[in-house]
């Protein structure tokens, strides 16, 4: 019996979707497993809790709410930044409302939505795109390697 806990590496298959059954993710979608180490904080806090304690060959679906996946939207995340600070905007297209850019953080690239279009600054909002929504998932434990076995 491989029940999994805290320390396992595991491998899933995985269908992520909001509320309104819109697949937003899935294993499908990338050609392979999700491969991640139990409560190492590598995936949302809710996806962990919700693998504690599976089998091999288990199938489950489940909901995480906005606090145990990417946090409520927070307001203060929204920033005006002139146009001239952006890379440039590839030849034909312009930039609009609801437009996701890619920006260079410290922790990597991070997705980032302009809100606002004004004269020579816009508006981003960098709240993570799933941020203030409640995720369905629905996933198979594929593999189990023990955290102790070597």
């Amino acid at each position: 019996m491989k029940m999994i806990s805290k320390g396992d590496k595991v491998k899933l298959e995985y269908e992520g979707r909001l509320e309104d059954g819109n697949v937003f993710d899935s294993s499908e979608k990338h050609g392979q497993l999700l491969e991640f180490e139990v409560g190492a904080g590598k995936v949302i806090p809710g996806f962990d809790e919700a693998v504690d304690g599976m089998d091999k060959d288990d199938e489950k679906e489940f909901e995480i709410a906005p606090e145990k996946a990417y946090g409520e939207r927070k307001d203060e995340l929204k920033q005006e930044v002139p146009k001239s600070q952006l890379p440039p905007v590839p030849e034909g297209q312009e930039l609009k409302a609801g437009m996701q850019l890619a920006v260079q953080t410290p922790q990597g690239q991070m997705p980032v939505m302009i809100t606002e279009v004004k004269g020579d600054s816009i508006v981003l909002d960098l709240n993570h795109p799933l941020a203030g929504k409640k995720l369905i998932f629905k996933i198979k434990v594929k593999d189990i390697s023990k955290g102790n076995e070597k």
